[in-house]
């Protein structure tokens, strides 16, 4: 998925029949409740913090952890990933799916905005279209190109009439595909497939930046947001399902620093420390594992930098290449993050994974100096110029930093500058190539390697900020789609892999582990295996 602030049969029986595999949920403490008269008197609020402001909560322009979050919380889509990890129908109340597997026709049960409006299948049909729509200018449009003819509409050369999703009446959505695609009742549960209010959009189009403006059709709605302070978020009446919904309130605080968030843990301002909002002082991280406190499970999610291929140095990749292999990425993990993460020697996570054995050697010096020189002959390039990392502000991403760039020095005798942004002005500025190597991450959207190469599939993709794109890379991923043998399409993702790795526009550094702190009261909140956070079942006991 998504960029991190820190670091889916003709029912759907048959669909969660076929999901089975897939990674599921898991529930931060005990799921359940206790019987009414044993819960804890007064409303129930549940106070987290995000380490920065969400760049937006409109669904067709999020493509960051902390906007999802969000997202996740005040809208719904027709189907929405439970507490097994796997997608059920939301929002639609039936699924039926055509023998050849390319027409989906969602049956809308009765729900409402949280204006108090009737969700409709036109909803549907209008966000989709929206987000695809050049004129919305959204990064993750590519997201939809499963749908017939999206790709198209979204690159000036089809109508939107043509793209294949059409409300046939309120209730009814029908939506026709490109390919078979397995796991599309996953992608209903992603947050660009959300719906959108049509009047609400259109009558205000800052209508996504403001509690009292915002509309969604999900558990919580907005009701307070003071910028770059606190977010706050209550149970909706208007939500389908709010029986199950049992949280009064959600309280988010805004504190970039992590000593500061922990220490309001510790003084009970707090309920919850650490990801997947935020993260956890890589200081106080051997004390909170030696008390038993912290928690760590590993999702599928790859921390990376990645370079900017238009500009010199980084438009060869053997000098690329070099960053990439003088990096000593346990050292990292021994002495920096310290939460049991694991070297990342290929961008695709180990429960995705396609390659049998690593694409490089960990801190392979010598190999790096050959490729250096070789890139820098290449280049005629006789010294290489100080070059600038950037990365968005947190005490994890900036000790990091100082390490790769002591072991770049010293490995390769180059000098780097470091630069450090605030969360949306460094979003802004690498989306705008204003960057030569910059701190990343991505964390899968559903669980398929698909998700982490199709990401630099094209060079103009909305979240490729590197700007590299390869035929052949492009022409893999293409014919992986079309392929049917599972084991036929792991061998088409692996050689794509096997291309971006020698080519390496971004750099993997580690896979993701999500640690954190919580109080024994917080039970229900589902962290599923992608990383994503849900707190429709959340609880305070």
């Amino acid at each position: 998925m998504k960029k991190s602030v820190f670091a889916a049969m003709s029912s759907i029986l048959v669909l969660s029949a076929a999901l089975a595999g897939c990674g599921g949920g898991d529930k931060a403490g005990e799921q359940g409740s206790k019987p009414a008269g044993e819960q804890t008197s007064g409303p129930k609020e549940l106070r987290m913090n995000m380490m920065s402001e969400p760049p937006t909560a409109d669904p067709a322009l999020a493509e960051d952890s902390t906007s999802s979050a969000v997202l996740r919380a005040t809208f719904d889509g027709l189907t929405r990933i439970g507490e097994d990890g796997k997608p059920h129908p939301s929002v639609a109340e039936k699924i039926d799916v055509s023998e050849d597997g390319l027409t989906y026709t969602f049956t809308l049960r009765d729900s409402k905005w949280s204006n108090g409006e009737p969700v409709t299948a036109k909803d549907f049909e209008y966000a989709w279209k929206r987000a695809l729509d050049p004129k919305t200018a959204s990064n993750y449009s590519y997201q939809l190109y499963y749908l017939k003819n999206a790709e198209e509409y979204n690159k000036g050369k089809a109508k939107a009439d043509d793209v294949g999703v059409k409300a046939t009446d309120d209730k009814t959505l029908v939506v026709t595909l490109k390919n078979p695609t397995p796991f599309f009742l996953e992608l209903t549960a992603f947050y660009t497939y959300y719906p959108v209010n049509q009047k609400v959009v259109e009558g205000n189009d800052k209508w996504a930046g403001e509690a009292a403006t915002h509309v969604g059709n999900g558990p919580f709605k907005m009701e307070t947001w003071e910028h770059k302070s606190k977010l706050v978020l209550v149970k909706s009446d208007t939500y389908w399902d709010k029986d199950v919904v049992k949280l009064d309130k959600l309280n988010f605080s805004m504190v970039e620093d992590a000593n500061t968030e922990l220490s309001m843990f510790d003084n009970d301002d707090l309920d919850w420390s650490g990801a997947p909002l935020s993260s956890l002082p890589t200081d106080a991280i051997p004390a909170l594992k030696e008390s038993g406190q912290m928690q760590t499970r590993p999702i599928a999610g790859t921390y990376m930098y990645k370079f900017n291929t238009e500009v010199p140095p980084f438009n060869n990749a053997k000098i690329r290449k070099a960053f990439a292999y003088a990096i000593d990425r346990k050292s990292i993990i021994d002495n920096i993050t310290q939460a049991n993460q694991e070297p990342a020697m290929g961008l695709i996570p180990p429960t995705m994974a396609v390659a049998t054995s690593p694409y490089f050697k960990d801190g392979d010096v010598e190999a790096a100096k050959k490729l250096l020189e070789e890139g820098m002959k290449e280049e005629g390039i006789t010294k290489m110029p100080t070059l600038t990392l950037s990365f968005n502000t947190s005490e994890g991403h900036k000790k990091i930093a100082e390490a790769i760039q002591d072991q770049w020095k010293k490995a390769l005798g180059v000098d780097i500058k470091l630069e450090n942004k605030e969360w949306k002005v460094f979003l802004e500025d690498v989306n705008q190539g204003k960057f030569q190597i910059a701190r990343s991450s991505w964390t899968g959207d559903y669980n398929d390697p698909y998700t982490f190469l199709d990401l630099f599939k094209d060079k103009d993709g909305g979240n490729n900020d590197t700007k590299w794109e390869n035929p052949k890379y492009k022409e893999l991923l293409n014919q992986s789609a079309l392929e049917k043998d599972p084991e036929k399409r792991k061998q088409i993702l692996a050689q794509a892999e096997a291309i971006f790795m020698d080519e390496m526009p971004a750099v993997p550094i580690y896979y993701y582990t999500h640690s954190y702190v919580k109080k024994d009261k917080v039970k229900g909140v589902v962290l599923d295996g992608l990383g994503f956070v849900d707190w429709k079942w959340a609880d305070i006991q």
